[in-house]
C-alpha cells in the first residue's frame, strides 16, 4: 500500500495496536493476532496488498512486445502486457464475460498478438480493447466497446514493475521520496538477473520483513554473514516515506557479501567509494526487499498466501559486463545468500510456531531494532485506517 489511501480499521483490538505506536523504547510488537488470524490476513490482502502500489515483478519479465505475465495482487491477480509501442499495461486478470482468469497466476506467455480467454474465447488486444466476443455479434444491447479489460495504473521503477490495484493511489515516486537518490547509482534497470531461488516459507510475511530489518539476531544464526560484515555496523535511515532501510559495512579486506568475502563479478559502475564498502538493505512497503551490494543486487519479492505462508522470489542481478564474461558464475553470491536465507526462514518459521501459542504476548523492541519499529508502526498505522506513510512522522524515541 505505497500510497496515501485510507481504509477501514483492521479486525484487531485497537488498544493492542496502539501499543505498537508508542514512542520507540516504550512500544511493543504487533499483537499476536496480526500474525496468526486469517481475518487479519484477509484484511491485509484487501487493503495493504490490494489497496495501493505493489511490486508484481521485473520489467525483464515482460520485456518485448507481445509478452504477457499474470501475478497475484492482494486477493486477486493482475495481467501485464507489453504493446507494440513498448508501453506496459496492467489489467485485472479477469475476463469480462464470466470472470475466468486470462492467464494462470504465475504464468507467462511471449510474443502474443492478442489476449484470448481460455474459457469462451473472448479476445482482447494487448491494450485491453475487446476484439471478439463469440456469439455476441449484432446482439441487441451489446456494445462491444463497453467490455474491454479493466485497466489498472502501472509503472516501472528501476527495472521493477508496480501496479496500483486500487486505482486511486498517487504517483509511486511521491511515496518513495528520497529512495530514488539512494537506489539510482545501482542502475538496477541495467543489471542482468543471473540467479533465482523461490522459497516457500511457513511464516507470516511481516515476520519475514521484521527479521530483514535487524541484525540483532545475526551473531546467533548467521556466522557466514558476521565473518564478512560486522553485525553492529552501519545505521538506519530516518523514517520519512513508504520504505524502511539502512546499511552495514564490509569488514576490512572484504569486497562483497560472499562466503570468502571476495567478488567474482564486477563493481557496479555508478558507485562511489562509500558505495563500494557498504551493503544497503531496503524494504519498499509492502512486499519488496532490496539488498544493494557493491557488485550485485539481491531482490526478495514476497507474495503472502496465508497468515502462516509466504512465497519468496529471490533474484540476483549483476552488471552485464560481468555476466558476459565466459567464466562468470553467480554462485559466489547465490550460495552465500541461499545459506543466509534458509537460516532466516528457519528462524521466522520458529517465530510463527511460537506465536501460534495462545500464551504469546507482544514483546518489546531492543535499541538495535529501530528499523523494525519503523516497519511495525507503518503496519500499525494501516491497521488503524490511516495511511501507512505519515509524511509528518519522525522516529519517536522515549525519553
Amino acid at each position: 500500500m505505497v500510497s496515501q489511501t485510507v481504509c477501514p480499521p483492521a479486525p484487531l483490538d485497537p488498544a493492542a495496536v496502539a501499543q505498537s505506536l508508542r514512542p520507540f523504547g516504550q512500544s511493543r510488537m504487533l499483537p499476536r493476532a496480526a500474525y496468526v488470524d486469517p481475518a487479519v490476513f484477509g484484511w491485509e490482502q484487501r487493503h495493504m496488498f490490494g489497496g495501493g502500489w505493489m511490486c508484481v515483478g521485473r520489467s525483464s519479465q515482460v520485456a518485448s512486445p507481445g509478452d504477457m505475465r499474470a501475478e497475484g495482487v492482494g486477493a486477486g491477480s493482475v495481467l501485464l502486457t507489453r504493446t507494440e509501442d513498448g508501453t506496459l499495461h496492467a489489467f485485472a486478470n479477469s475476463c469480462r464475460h464470466r470472470g475466468h482468469e486470462l492467464l494462470p497466476c504465475g504464468a507467462a506467455a511471449a510474443q502474443q498478438k492478442a489476449i484470448i480467454c481460455p474459457y469462451h474465447s473472448w479476445t482482447y488486444g494487448l491494450n485491453g480493447d475487446i476484439r471478439a466476443a463469440a456469439g455476441f455479434k449484432n446482439q441487441p444491447g451489446f456494445v462491444a466497446d463497453e467490455w474491454g479489460l479493466v485497466e489498472l495504473p502501472a509503472t516501472e521503477w528501476h527495472g521493477l514493475v508496480f501496479v496500483d490495484n486500487s486505482g486511486t493511489a498517487g504517483p509511486l515516486a511521491d511515496s518513495l521520496g528520497t529512495l530514488e537518490d539512494i537506489v539510482a547509482p545501482y542502475e538496477m534497470e541495467r543489471l542482468v538477473v543471473a540467479g533465482q531461488h523461490d522459497y516457500d516459507a511457513t511464516a507470516n510475511w511481516k515476520i519475514l520483513t521484521e527479521n530483514y530489518h535487524e541484525c540483532y539476531h545475526c551473531p546467533m544464526i548467521h556466522p557466514e554473514l558476521c565473518r564478512v560484515s560486522p553485525p553492529k555496523s552501519g545505521e538506519n535511515y530516518a523514517a520519512q516515506s513508504s520504505w524502511v532501510g539502512g546499511w552495514m559495512d564490509l569488514r576490512d579486506g572484504m569486497t562483497t557479501m560472499s562466503l570468502d568475502g571476495a567478488s567474482h563479478g564486477a563493481p557496479l559502475r555508478g558507485l562511489d567509494a562509500t558505495g563500494l564498502r557498504t551493503v544497503i538493505y531496503i524494504n519498499i512497503f509492502p512486499n519488496v526487499l532490496l539488498s544493494l551490494h557493491p557488485d550485485y543486487v539481491m531482490t526478495h519479492r514476497l507474495t503472502p498466501l496465508a497468515a502462516d505462508r509466504t512465497i519468496i522470489e529471490c533474484t540476483w542481478a549483476f552488471a552485464p559486463e560481468a555476466v558476459e564474461q565466459p567464466d562468470f558464475d553467480p554462485a559466489y553470491a547465490v550460495e552465500f545468500w541461499d545459506i543466509t536465507n534458509r537460516q532466516d526462514w528457519g528462524a521466522c518459521e520458529s517465530v510463527q510456531r511460537g506465536l501460534s501459542s495462545a500464551h504469546a504476548i507482544a514483546g518489546p523492541l531492543s535499541p538495535d531494532e529501530d528499523a523494525v519499529y519503523q516497519f511495525v508502526t507503518m503496519v500499525a498505522r494501516g491497521y488503524t485506517g490511516q495511511s501507512v506513510w505519515d509524511p509528518d512522522s519522525k522516529l519517536a524515541v522515549a525519553s
